[in-house]
C-alpha cells in the first residue's frame, strides 16, 4: 500500500490528488442516496401502504447507524479512514441497487438499515477527511464547491428521472439498480485508483469528548433533530397531502439541486466573509420562519405553491450547515478531527433515532404540530448560535471563553 503525504500528492496528476478524490466521492454518494430519497415516499406508499407511523419507524431505524457512528473510532484502528470511506460508499451503492427487491415492510426496513450503515459511516469519514485534507483558509469556499459538485451529479440523475419516468414507464427496480450501481462502481474506482494519502497530523484513535467542544456538540444535536423533521415529513407531506407523483416530487428536488449548485459556492464565500456566527444566525432565523409557515399549511389551509416554495427555501437553508464544520475546524486540535467527527455524528443522531417514530404518531393526529415543534427547535438552535464568538479559535470556543495568552519568554 503506497503512502503519499499531502505535500507529495501535489506532484500527482490532478485527477489522482486528494481534493479530486473528495470531489469524486462527494459526487457519487448523492446519486444513490438522493435517488433513493426521491423515490422513497412513492415507493413505500405504492408498494407497502405506509402511513405516517410506518415512515416514522423507517426513518428512526435508518438513523440507528448514524447514532452508532462512534464505531468508526474502533474501525480506524484497523482500517485507514480513506479505505473505510470507499468501502462504506460501496455498501451504500449495493444496498440502494437492491432496494426494490424487498417490497415488504420487513424487507424495506432491512435493506434500509444496510444502506444506512454505508451512508453514515461514509459521511463520518468524509467529514473527517475534508477537514484534514483542506487548509483552514480555503475550507469554507472549498466545502461550498464540494457541495455544489454533489448537487451537479445528482442533477443529472434527477433530470433523467423527470424526463424518463413517465415517458418510458420506468420501474422502481430499474432506477434503484442504475443509481446504486453507479455509486458502487465509483467506490471501487476510489479503492483501486488512488494511493493512501497521509495527513500531517496523526489522528487520535480513541473516544474524544472534550468540555471545550460543548457548544459544537449542542449545535450538532439540534441540527440532527431539525434535519429529521425536514427529511421525514416535508417530502412525505408533498406526496400524502398534495398527491405528488414520482416525476413531480423529483422535479421539486431538481429545483433544490439547481439552487444548491448556484448558491453553495456563494454560501461558502459568505461563511468566509461574514463568519460562522452570522451565517448560522441567518440560517436559524430563516428556519424558524419556514417551519412556522409549514404549520400554517395545515392550520390555515394554505396551498401547494407555498408548500413547494417552502420546501426549496428550507433545503437552501440546510446547505449552510457546513458552517458548523468550519467552526469546529477552527476550535479543534488537529489530531481530534477524526474521533470528534465520529462523536459529533453520533450526537447529531441521538434525536434522530426516536424523533421520527414519536412524531409519526403526532403526524396522524396533528401534522401541523410537527412543524410547530420544529420551529421551536430552530429557535433553540438560534439561541445556541448567539454563543459562537465572532472569531472562534482554540481557547475561544464560545462567547463565554477567555483565551489564555502565553506569557512572554
Amino acid at each position: 500500500m503506497k503512502l503519499v503525504t499531502l505535500e507529495q500528492a501535489q506532484t500527482l496528476p490532478f485527477w489522482r490528488r486528494p481534493i479530486f478524490l473528495l470531489f469524486l466521492m462527494s459526487a457519487a454518494m448523492p446519486v444513490a442516496f438522493a435517488t433513493w430519497g426521491a423515490l422513497l415516499n412513492n415507493f413505500v406508499i405504492d408498494v407497502a401502504g405506509f402511513t405516517g407511523v410506518e415512515i416514522g419507524w423507517l426513518h428512526s431505524l435508518r438513523e440507528i447507524p448514524g447514532f452508532l457512528a462512534i464505531g468508526v473510532i474502533a474501525l480506524i484502528i484497523f482500517i485507514r479512514e480513506q479505505v473505510l470511506g470507499a468501502v462504506a460508499l460501496l455498501m451504500l451503492g449495493v444496498a440502494t441497487a437492491l432496494t426494490a427487491q424487498f417490497p415488504s415492510l420487513g424487507g424495506i426496513l432491512t435493506i434500509t438499515m444496510l444502506s444506512s450503515i454505508g451512508f453514515h459511516y461514509y459521511e463520518t469519514v468524509n467529514q473527517s477527511l475534508q477537514l484534514q485534507w483542506i487548509d483552514k483558509a480555503r475550507a469554507p469556499q472549498m466545502l461550498g464547491w464540494i457541495g455544489a459538485s454533489g448537487s451537479a451529479a445528482t442533477l443529472i440523475a434527477y433530470v433523467l428521472i423527470v424526463l424518463t419516468w413517465q415517458a418510458f414507464d420506468l420501474s422502481y427496480n430499474f432506477v434503484y439498480m442504475v443509481s446504486g450501481g453507479f455509486t458502487a462502481l465509483v467506490a471501487i474506482f476510489a479503492l483501486l485508483a488512488y494511493p493512501q494519502f497521509e495527513a500531517p497530523h496523526p489522528q487520535v484513535k480513541k473516544f474524544v469528548l472534550k468540555r471545550r467542544y460543548w457548544l459544537y456538540y449542542a449545535l450538532q444535536f439540534m441540527a440532527g433533530a431539525r434535519r429529521q423533521i425536514f427529511v421525514v415529513f416535508a417530502g412525505f407531506m408533498m406526496v400524502e397531502k398534495f398527491g405528488f407523483k414520482v416525476h413531480e416530487i423529483t422535479a421539486l428536488y431538481l429545483i433544490n439541486l439547481i439552487a444548491n449548485m448556484v448558491f453553495a459556492p456563494l454560501m461558502g464565500r459568505a461563511v468566509g466573509r461574514y463568519g460562522e456566527r452570522n451565517t448560522l444566525i441567518f440560517e436559524y432565523v430563516g428556519l424558524v420562519i419556514v417551519f412556522s409557515l409549514y404549520g400554517g399549511i395545515f392550520y390555515f389551509g394554505w396551498g401547494v405553491v407555498l408548500a413547494a416554495t417552502l420546501y426549496v427555501i428550507d433545503h437552501m437553508f440546510f446547505a449552510l450547515a457546513f458552517a458548523l464544520k468550519t467552526y469546529f475546524q477552527k476550535i479543534a486540535d488537529p489530531q481530534d478531527i477524526a474521533p470528534t467527527a465520529a462523536v459529533a455524528f453520533t450526537i447529531n443522531h441521538i434525536s434522530a433515532v426516536f424523533l421520527p417514530a414519536l412524531l409519526g404518531y403526532l403526524w396522524v393526529t396533528s401534522p401541523g404540530g410537527v412543524f410547530v415543534f420544529a420551529a421551536g427547535m430552530a429557535a433553540t438552535s438560534l439561541a445556541l448560535a448567539l454563543m459562537i464568538p465572532r472569531h472562534p479559535e482554540k481557547g475561544r470556543e464560545t462567547v463565554f471563553s477567555r483565551k489564555v495568552v502565553a506569557p512572554a519568554q
